[in-house]
């Protein structure tokens, strides 16, 4: 073995009296600063299991022994006094809407509702509008009340296909009460109300019909321009051009009104187009007697025949110069998208169950109108 591996006897000191002395204190100071600090925490342990043992005893005290719990949030007892209108504005958060409730006096403060508002896991659903509510609610029964279907206030405005624009007119001015003075002013200005420059200031075949919601405060240039955007809508989804906007409104207005059923609407349209390829007039009795403004049957001979009137559509080819009433999304879609076929004619030849025949032999035709006088006079007996 080398002396590389070994190593010089270890020397133990012996320590001195002081030196054991100040060991001992180091090691008490030690020892008392741990107890400090383990009361410390033994106390703040205690603070929070009596400050949580107390606030569960007299919020549950409070139940049984019945005195006020001061941790709940202020509430109103009953299921509410008055009715009172209230708008939820679109993207309010509980507190939001708590606060437009208590403005309202609907519920005795936010933290009621929002407590509610947590506690039930359909709130989420709640929608915005303008709602009929109780004054003086509970939070749990404004929440309950804000999801049912029974107090929100719907104003509904319904177009039926085919309407002209005074109907239209007519039926937002019934619906909403709103004088037609007022509609009248909203369509002054085309613009204003978003009406493509191709309309040329003629809002007719522009009101796409709809159902359509209408809001406390909406005006109406509001429902105008809404009616407006619905028809560039769909004929945007349709791949409508901007230049071809009106020209397809035209022949969807003619197929609205001619159509007895959506099945026909294709045939209809294609009809229109074999019409329009050779230069034959349209002879549409749907387009005179919008012209006129009276029923075909009330057209004399002469009226038909009168080559100045735009809308003589059996003297005058082409199409008329404007649409004769809003078309719905059937008849814009058969407008784009004709069925094939070589058809000239149709005769619906039954009212009352809509059979309709197609035919490109004149002949035949006559022999369609033969069968509908017949049916006409056998409802006439």
């Amino acid at each position: 073995m080398t002396d590389l591996f070994e190593r010089p006897p270890v020397q133990h000191e012996q320590p001195t009296r002081a030196s054991r002395s100040g060991g001992r204190d180091r090691r008490a100071a030690k020892k008392r600063a741990q107890r400090r600090r383990r009361r410390t925490l033994i106390v703040v342990v205690a603070l929070l299991l009596v400050g949580g043992a107390g606030y569960y005893l007299v919020s549950n005290a409070s139940n049984l022994l019945g005195f006020e719990n001061p941790f709940a949030a202020s509430d109103y007892e009953g299921q509410g006094v008055d009715p009172v209108d209230v708008t939820i504005e679109p993207g309010s958060t509980g507190a939001a809407m708590g606060q437009t409730l208590v403005d309202a006096g609907v519920v005795k403060s936010v933290k009621a509702f929002t407590d509610a508002y947590k506690a039930n896991p359909e709130a989420s659903k709640i929608q915005p509008g303008n709602f009929t509510m109780l004054t003086e609610m509970k939070g749990s029964a404004a929440v309950a009340l804000l999801l049912s279907k029974e107090s929100k206030n719907e104003t509904k405005l319904t177009i039926p296909e085919g309407f002209t624009k005074a109907q239209v007119i007519d039926r937002a001015v019934s619906v909403t009460g709103k004088p037609v003075e007022e509609f009248e002013a909203a369509m002054a200005d085309p613009a204003a109300v978003g009406l493509p420059a191709e309309a040329g200031g003629n809002f007719e075949g522009w009101f796409f019909p709809s159902t359509y919601l209408l809001e406390p405060d909406d005006t109406p240039a509001t429902i105008v321009a809404n009616m407006v955007a619905a028809t560039v809508s769909n004929l945007d989804a349709l791949g409508v051009a901007p230049a071809d906007r009106q020209t397809v409104i035209i022949k969807a207005s003619l197929v609205e009104r001619e159509g007895i059923s959506f099945e026909q609407f294709g045939k209809v349209a294609r009809v229109i187009e074999n019409r329009l390829a050779i230069g034959e007039p349209l002879g549409l009795d749907a387009i005179d007697s919008y012209g006129r403004g009276k029923k075909s049957s009330e057209i004399t001979v002469e009226e038909f025949q009168d080559k100045s009137f735009p809308y003589a559509s059996r003297v005058n080819k082409g199409l008329p110069p404007t649409p004769i009433g809003s078309p719905g999304l059937e008849a814009l879609t058969a407008a784009v998208n004709p069925t094939e076929g070589d058809w000239l004619w149709y005769v619906t030849v039954n009212l009352d169950t809509g059979e309709t025949k197609f035919t490109n032999n004149y002949n035949e035709f006559q022999r369609f109108k033969k069968e509908f006088q017949a049916w006409a006079a056998e409802q006439d007996g």
